[in-house]
């Protein structure tokens, strides 16, 4: 059997370990990269039949824990393991809570980033060890909305992104090459989904997703 393996990381230097590690952990895998949230999308539109994706935290394209809210919703069946810098136990909570079948620190051995990506593939969820049995549940109105955001199309996560970025929906429109009328129609839809009214309530909402970066004395 050949595994897919989907490595989503914008940084080249870990893709490549994380590469390293695959090829430890499975002899017969085909590994494809992503270096930003819309390269994702259209890997896993390409490679439908995806065994395993290894996803990093702090993605171009992504705020906070979004752009794996939206992969679970989009494609439940598809496994996806969180990958990031931190090794707060808060931010591997959440990340299990919105639904990641693993966390990796990136601080951990490539020997034991094969093992977890062994783990997964024979579906378990994989957590570091001094971690495991310390994880307490989200609260009920943070997870509501996980599911909420869960429900948007890719195009619909794609001009959320960019209104979390501040642009107007003309800008939204030149970049997505399509027109106001059909944005304006895409915002109301992603109101309409969120339970939100206005950009400000559609911000403040999706900022529940985001990670808490500890504040460092000056």
């Amino acid at each position: 059997m050949t595994y897919k393996i989907i490595i989503a990381d914008d940084h080249p230097l870990f893709r490549a370990a994380l590469k390293q590690a695959v090829g430890q952990a499975v002899d017969d895998v085909e590994v494809i990269e992503a270096d930003t949230i819309a390269e994702l999308q259209r890997a896993v539109l390409e490679n439908s039949e995806a065994d395993l994706v290894l996803l990093d935290l702090n993605m171009p394209g992504a705020h906070g824990f979004s752009g794996l809210v939206f992969m679970r919703g989009q494609y439940p069946g598809l496994p996806v393991v969180m990958i990031s810098g931190t090794e707060d136990i808060q931010v591997i909570r959440k990340a299990i809570d919105y639904g990641a079948s693993g966390f990796i620190p990136k601080s951990t051995s490539l020997q034991l980033i094969a093992e977890a990506i062994q783990a997964v593939l024979n579906g378990d969820v994989w957590l570091p060890a001094d971690v495991q049995g310390r994880i307490d549940r989200l609260d009920a109105e943070t997870c509501e909305f996980s599911e909420k955001l869960a429900t948007l199309t890719p195009q619909q996560f794609r001009v959320l992104g960019m209104l979390m970025e501040g642009l107007l929906n003309k800008q939204i429109a030149y970049e997505l090459d399509v027109s106001e009328a059909t944005i304006k129609a895409h915002i109301t839809a992603v109101f309409r989904k969120l339970g939100v009214r206005n950009r400000t309530q559609a911000v403040i909402a999706v900022q529940q997703l985001e990670v808490e970066r500890p504040v460092t004395p000056e």
